[in-house]
């Protein structure tokens, strides 16, 4: 004959693992109402659920931050439904990411997931909450800024997009200013030098090929007209590709862009009118080149329904 159940048993083991309710009556049936050994059992199957749901889609989710006397750090922590991350526990787990990648500053994503706090890992801390609430979430990235000589400035746009600034030269209202035009512009590098010579190779063969249709659209057009083609020199084809790779260069650098505030001068006239300069910044947007899966619910009622 099996022990019977209290709702005061089940309370407790709600109350010391945060599992649902039916969880915890389940696992009290199955060891005899055993507090200490429900409980095991509900961590060692919560852990199992969590690796499960680890292939869903997670793309929603906050930006942990973390500020200290020399560095800022920013942490992505990813989920899979918005409502998720108005949760405490979520929060708490990203903030928690942004604080141990200040504190240790990991070499890795790998090695800032090892890291323990109140005895427990990172990724065990993660793996409980995905349990508990049913959701997968990835701990995704993490950035941490050191402070370099001049101001260090944070923005955080709600709870999507967190950035960091830190200058060289120049105070604090000018790194604030630059770490809102992060935000609004995505600059991908600090400057020209900056930009990888695959990515500007890479832009070369679109700008070319562009370049190379536009002349043939020339031509094409004037022999329909009836008129004669001049073809452009080859120095002046060169001259117009340059002039688009600079263009292009300029989009993606933060020194190359508009300042949001004032268009007419780009952040690198800026710094140069104030006497300041950027050591380093850092961006990170929720969701960012994560793919979301596109569902049809009507059909997942549909087929919901059949079941």
């Amino acid at each position: 004959m099996s022990t019977p159940i209290t709702a005061a048993q089940v309370k407790e083991l709600r109350d010391r693992t945060g599992a649902g309710m039916i969880d915890c009556k389940k696992a009290l049936e199955a060891t005899g109402g055993d507090i200490d050994s429900a409980a095991e059992k509900l961590r060692i199957e919560g852990m199992a659920k969590a690796d499960k749901k680890g292939g869903r889609t997670a793309a929603e989710g906050m930006i942990g931050i973390a500020v200290g006397a020399d560095a800022i750090a920013l942490a992505e922590v990813n989920c899979e439904t918005d409502f998720v991350t108005k949760g405490a526990d979520f929060q708490d787990l990203a903030n928690t990411a942004a604080k141990l990648a200040l504190e240790h500053r990991p070499a890795s994503l790998e090695a800032l997931l090892a890291l323990k706090v109140d005895g427990q890992s990172l990724e065990e801390k993660r793996k409980a909450l995905v349990a508990k609430i049913g959701e997968n979430m990835t701990v995704r990235r993490f950035e941490v800024v050191q402070k370099a000589g001049g101001a260090i400035a944070t923005y955080l746009h709600g709870s999507r997009i967190g950035v960091v600034v830190a200058l060289t030269a120049g105070d604090e209202l000018l790194a604030k200013d630059l770490a809102m035009h992060v935000a609004a512009s995505q600059p991908r590098y600090l400057d020209a030098a900056s930009v990888p010579a695959d990515i500007i190779a890479a832009e070369k063969k679109v700008i070319d090929a562009q370049v190379a249709q536009e002349q043939e659209e020339a031509e094409a057009a004037a022999k329909e007209a009836g008129k004669e083609y001049k073809a452009k020199p080859a120095e002046i084809l060169a001259k117009m590709v340059d002039g688009k790779l600079r263009k292009f260069v300029g989009e993606i650098t933060l020194l190359g862009q508009p300042f949001v505030k004032d268009p007419d001068q780009t952040v690198e006239k800026l710094l140069k009118s104030k006497g300041a300069s950027v050591a380093s910044f850092a961006r990170l947007a929720v969701g960012e080149g994560i793919e979301k899966k596109q569902t049809d619910f009507a059909a997942e009622v549909a087929a919901a329904s059949k079941v």
